[in-house]
Formats: structure tokens, C-alpha cells, sequence
């Protein structure tokens, strides 16, 4: 497809995306959004969730790193802001993207899916274990004494702890989970393989695309660095969303300490499993939440600062992400 018509493509998508969530939230509560905090703080914001999503782009770019080379900076950044606006449209936010996701990082460093799985799916762990435990050493260490954040601290705790368990369930069970997933897919792959090529794919295909994603998930034991720089990318996608938020308040007219809101983040994450897109109402419900028990903010001054910020993160997500998605390659030449 030509570059012109995917930029149309994806306009396309970003457009119908906007007018989506617009129909969705309602064009007149957008607007009280941005007109519940100062002119001044709604263009910091602007530029803080522009800055958010460019950062993940250095994830990306470490994450397939191990793919043939893995991607140029530029092509990670887009890849980030495609990732966004996958992240925004799927039900489970990552977790049901990054499957979306792989096809496009397969294609693109001429790898296969069950690959670009492999190492989006530790980078996606690796991240999310790096704010969470961001979060419970500043809560442990700063906020142990109030009751408030005690209580953060044990949730943000037994969800590191959840993190850990699974991975090294993942780990431990790697042998019987394969087993279990090969008899389900091959099934299916033989179906929908019979019908889109001349000889469908059997068990030895599915086997061997299960073992690749093994190899990558493992490939990182010897690649620690990169590790590093996933983990330090999500760490400064909290640190600047936290300031996001810190300068939205400020435009109501609110002064709060700027570490305890870097802590709560990673809570309203659960908020990804409730269908709706984006997780638009579950997500900012928790977020302005936490923000005023631990905050000590005004509820109407967390929430107006949570919303705006959700604003300007949704229409960088679908608009920009859109774009960038529209210039991707889901299938080979």
C-alpha cells in the first residue's frame, strides 16, 4: 500500500476513533474538562502526554532489539504511538494489544509472530513490575505512617507479589503450559491455515512457533541491559504522567506533594479489565481516588485534574497513535 494511502488510512482511523470518544464523553463534558484548570496548565499537560508517549519509544526500541537488530528509533516511537492507540481501542488495554501488536513488530524485523509475542510480552512485564515496585518503595519508605498509605502500600505490594508469582509460575510450568497450548491451537491453526494456504500448518508448525516464543522470552538472560532500559523507560512514563497530574492540579488551584501521586499510578491498572474502551469511567474513578486519600486533594479538584489529563492522553492515543497506525505493515510483501 502506498504511503499516501496509508497516511489516509490512518487519519482515517484516528479520526473515527476521536469522534468515537467524543460521542462517548460528550463534546460539552470535554470541554469542562479543559475549562476546570488554568489555560497555562492545560498546555503543560498538552506537551507532558505528547512527551509520555514519545518516551515509550525507547521501550520498544530494547524490547525487539533482539529481532534482527530490532527498529530504528523513529520506527519505535511509532511503533509506541501505535501501541497507544491499540492500547486505547482493546477491552484489556495491553493485554489484549500486544497480541494485536506482534503481527506488526513480525513483520516489520522480518521475524515470526510467535517472536515479536516473546519479547513484547517481557517487555510489558518488565515494565509494569519496575513502576509497581517504584511505587510501593516510595509508599514504604516515605507514607508507612499514615493509615492511608498503608493501605497502598498493601495493595501495590500484593500486586508485586501476584507479578512475581505468576512470571515464576510461567517459568516453572513452561513445559506443561506449551504442552496445553499446542493441543488447543493446533486445532484451530490446521482450520484457519486450510483455508488461506494450500497445505495447512499441522501440530509440528504450532510446536515450533510455541518454542521461538520461549527462546525470546529467555533470549533477555543474556541481554540485562535492555532490561534496564525497559524498565527505565516505564519508570519515566510514571514519573511524567505523575507530573501531568501534579501540573493539572496545580490548575485548579491545588498544591500537593508530587511523589505520593507517582506512587498511586500503577493502581487504577485493574481498571484495563473492564470492557469498555480505553477504560474510560473505571480508570479515572480509581485514579481521582486515590489521588484525594493520598494527596489530601479537594475530590472536585482530583478529578477535574484526572479528567483533563485523560483527555489530552485519549486524543494523543487515538489521534497521533492512529496515524502512526496507519502506516504500519500487518502482512509481508
Amino acid at each position: 500500500m502506498r504511503r499516501g494511502v496509508r497516511f489516509v488510512v490512518g487519519a482515517g482511523l484516528g479520526i473515527g476513533a476521536l469522534a468515537a470518544y467524543l460521542w462517548y464523553v460528550g463534546p460539552e463534558e470535554v470541554g469542562s474538562r479543559v475549562a476546570a484548570v488554568a489555560p497555562w496548565a492545560v498546555g503543560v499537560v498538552c506537551v507532558l502526554m505528547l512527551a509520555e508517549a514519545t518516551v515509550d519509544g525507547l521501550g520498544v526500541w530494547a524490547s525487539v532489539r533482539p529481532l534482527r537488530g530490532g527498529l530504528s528509533p523513529r520506527a519505535s516511537v511509532q511503533f509506541a504511538f501505535a501501541g497507544d492507540f491499540f492500547d486505547v481501542l482493546s477491552p484489556a488495554g495491553p493485554v489484549s494489544s500486544e497480541p494485536i501488536m506482534a503481527q506488526f513488530f513480525g513483520v516489520a524485523t522480518e521475524t515470526s509472530y510467535s517472536e515479536a509475542l516473546g519479547v513484547r510480552g517481557v517487555a510489558k512485564y518488565v515494565k509494569s513490575a519496575a513502576q509497581l515496585l517504584l511505587s510501593v518503595a516510595i509508599v514504604g519508605v516515605l507514607f508507612l505512617d499514615a493509615p492511608t498509605p498503608r493501605f497502598v502500600l498493601v495493595t501495590l505490594a500484593g500486586a508485586v507479589v501476584a507479578l512475581l508469582a505468576v512470571g515464576a509460575a510461567l517459568l516453572w510450568a513452561r513445559d506443561a503450559l506449551s504442552a496445553v497450548v499446542v493441543a488447543v491451537l493446533a486445532p484451530v491453526v490446521r482450520v484457519v491455515t486450510g483455508v488461506t494456504r494450500e497445505t495447512p500448518l499441522g501440530r509440528d508448525a504450532v510446536a515450533d512457533a510455541v518454542e521461538r516464543f520461549w527462546e525470546r522470552v529467555v533470549h533477555f538472560r543474556d541481554a540485562p541491559e535492555l532490561l534496564g532500559v525497559i524498565a527505565l523507560s516505564g519508570v519515566f512514563e510514571q514519573l511524567l504522567t505523575s507530573l501531568a497530574l501534579w501540573v493539572a492540579l496545580a490548575g485548579t488551584g491545588t498544591t500537593v506533594a508530587f511523589l505520593p501521586i507517582v506512587a498511586v499510578i500503577p493502581l487504577p491498572q485493574a481498571a484495563s479489565v473492564v470492557p469498555v474502551p480505553g477504560s474510560l469511567g473505571a480508570y479515572d474513578v480509581l485514579l481521582a481516588g486515590a489521588l484525594s486519600l493520598t494527596t489530601g486533594a479537594p475530590a472536585a479538584g482530583a478529578v477535574a485534574a484526572v479528567l483533563v489529563v485523560r483527555t489530552f492522553e485519549l486524543l494523543v492515543s487515538l489521534g497521533c497513535g492512529g496515524v502512526a497506525t496507519g502506516f504500519l505493515r500487518g502482512f509481508r510483501a
